[in-house]
Parts: C-alpha cells; structure tokens; sequence
C-alpha cells in the first residue's frame, strides 16, 4: 500500500487477517489471555497493558501514516511526552525546546521533569544559530513544534535535524498541528513524532489520546518497555475511535484547510484585526519554508484583535457556532483565548515574551459550511 488515504483505511484492517473476515477491527476488552499450557505464558498476548490486538492495530496504522516502523499509543498527549522524555534523558541531561510550545508540555518539562533534574533551554528555533549557541555538553534532545502553538511559527525541520546529529541529540517534533497528512518529519530527518490523537488523527472531540512514532529499534525499545512498565497505554476502545477517525484524516485535512485559508485571508482584510498567523498566507514569514517542508497549511490559525483582552472576551462570548472550547482538530470550528485558557499556567511576562499577547485569539477551523463560519465571525465583530 502506498497512498496515504488507502494507508489510513486499510493497514491495521486487513479482512484476510482477522479471525473472521472482518473489514473493522474488533474492539478486543479482555484485560488478560488464556493459555493452554505453562510453557505458552510469556508468548502472544498476555495482559492487555503490555499488548492489546487493537491498540497493536493501530499502532500499525499510525506508524504506516508517518512512514515510521513502529508507533506506540498513550492515554493522552502529555502520556507519550512524558513515556519520551522518562525513557531517553536522565538527571543532569539537557533538552532545547521551542519558545513558543503548547502550555501543557512547558508546564510538563518545568514543573514536573526539572525537579528529576533534567534541564531545559527555550529558544526561537527558528533562528539556527541560536540553536547552535544553545547546545552544551549535556544537552541530549531538542523538541520542536511547527507549526508551533499559539503563533504558527515553523521550525526547519531538516536543517535542525542536521545540526543537532552533528551533535548527537535526539529530534523530536510534534506534529499534532500538521498531522501526518500535512507533514512527516522522520522523512524530513527527524529521530520521534509525538502526537495527541485527540486532535486531528480523532477528529471528532470524543477520545484523548496521544501517539510517538520512530522507526529506530533501540529509541523503539526503550520508549515500548515504558509504555509497559508506567503504564499509560490507550485503551481498547479509545484505540478502535482514532482508528474510526483515521480513516477520514485526508479528506477531513482537505477541508479543515481549504475553511482555514479562506477565514485567514478574510481576517487580514478585516479593519478591527491587526494581525494573523497562518502560514498559508504569503504576508506569513516562513511561507516558503511551509511550503517546502508541508503539504497544505492546516487548520490552525490565530489573529490578534485590536484591543486588549476585554476586546478578546467580548468578541469569542459573541460567536455561536464556534465553540468557545480548548482542543483542536475536531470537525467543530472552537476558539479561545490562549491567555486565559490553553495558555494561561504560562506566567503572563514570559507569554508576551514569546508574542502571545492578551488579544491573541486562537483557532480551529472545522469543517463546517464556510459561508456560516463567516457569518459568525461577523457577528463577533459586530458585537464590539
């Protein structure tokens, strides 16, 4: 199989490998399996933590989709960082992170990793050099977003992976905004993709979920004896959901950008925005890398009003059909405030440090009827 959609349908799914023909796979429950004889206690599946069929069926899909050899699914996101991070670094190593990250990961690395003695340094990846500079005799990793949350910035993906395996340090992207279906970094030279499944690979607001993908045995081994021995697999079901999900990422992709460039192009035209963040439109300053390193822009957008958070407040409360709701990727268009909600465990000076302003408003295009996502926009504006 080589086309991405006919991937998402069918590996995982194969009819002629399930016991009964099936074209969906099973959703398999039982938390522990049977066996014949003492001797067969350690082969097959044993107890559903350290393998279940179905969550073995996705993590054969989703690997497929990132052209990795091996994918390992989470409970949730911050599941698979922490499984990354737990398993590669120990006390006194050193990971540099993108500055502008999602608030959740920055409250993981600086209020629960630091204190197991593991250091970060947060740098505008953007800037090479101050990559280069960055690097210490520590440092183990660098862990890059891109496009980055809030601000849509873009990471080289190739040229840092080049940089860093001069100095032997692992690279990990998420690439929960693009999905695999917009970008694949282990093709672009990158060592670990994370995702939270419950974004775009769900697609549709009803499982958490996280996955890494990696196609290098030894980094595979050691996260897979994490993923047994912490124990923060995904369940059955949850794994049967992001399979259902999957199955539609390309056309759901497809729709979520097409929605996305429209409303980003009708923002930058609107008198009350000052600002947007998308990197499909070409006043984007890393337009010609996204289009080097990206299939399509995605879903993601974000602007800034003009105003303050009053302003902010005022306009996402006046909006009916975008749901005033933190996540993303779903096929239901949500906004809010990043300083007040996704965001808000940020201290508010380093948020403005990084350019994540009180009026900053972030959003995820669905992929409802474009002309009724407009309407609502308007009725937002209006309200002020």
């Amino acid at each position: 199989m080589k086309g991405f959609t006919t991937k998402a349908i069918h590996v995982g799914e194969e009819p002629k490998k399930m016991q009964y023909g099936d074209v969906v796979s099973p959703i398999h429950l039982s938390t522990t399996f049977a066996k014949e004889s003492i001797e067969e206690v350690e082969s097959g599946y044993v107890y559903s933590r350290s393998a279940n069929p179905t969550r073995d069926n996705l993590e054969k899909k989703l690997a497929a989709l990132e052209n990795a050899k091996y994918a390992l699914a989470f409970s949730s996101g911050l599941a698979a960082e922490t499984t990354i991070l737990l398993s590669l670094l120990k006390k006194g190593e050193h990971v540099i992170a993108f500055d502008d990250l999602y608030g959740g990961t920055k409250r993981l690395f600086n209020r629960v990793m630091m204190r197991f003695g593991i250091g970060f340094t947060y740098v505008d990846l953007r800037d090479l050099d101050l990559f280069r500079k960055a690097i210490r005799e520590e440092s183990r990793m660098v862990w890059i977003e891109t496009p980055t949350n809030p601000l849509m910035k873009l990471a080289d993906i190739k040229a840092i992976s080049e940089l860093a395996h001069e100095h032997d340090l692992i690279v990990v992207v998420d690439n929960t905004f693009a999905s695999p279906y917009f970008q694949q970094p282990l093709t672009l030279g990158a060592d670990i993709v994370v995702h939270s499944v419950t974004k775009y690979l769900g697609g549709h607001s009803d499982v958490v979920g996280g996955a890494v993908m990696v196609s290098d045995d030894e980094l595979h081994e050691k996260m897979r004896f994490h993923q047994n021995a912490v124990g923060a697999i995904l369940s059955p079901f949850d794994s049967w959901l992001v399979m259902r999900g999957v199955k539609t990422l390309a056309v759901r992709m497809e729709r979520h950008q097409y929605n996305a460039m429209k409303i980003a192009e009708y923002l930058e035209n609107h008198r009350m925005v000052d600002k947007v963040y998308y990197p499909g439109l070409e006043s984007h300053p890393q337009h010609e890398l996204a289009k080097r390193q990206m299939k399509g822009f995605g879903g993601m957008l974000s602007f800034e009003l003009r105003g303050g958070l009053e302003e902010a407040r005022r306009f996402v409360e006046a909006l009916e059909i975008f749901a005033l709701a933190e996540s993303l990727g779903g096929v239901e268009s949500l906004i809010e405030i990043p300083a007040l909600m996704t965001h808000a465990s940020i201290p508010r000076e380093e948020r403005l440090k990084v350019g994540i302003k009180d009026s900053l408003i972030r959003v995820s295009v669905g992929i409802e009827d474009l002309e009724d996502l407009i309407d609502d926009l308007n009725k937002g504006f209006k309200h002020l």
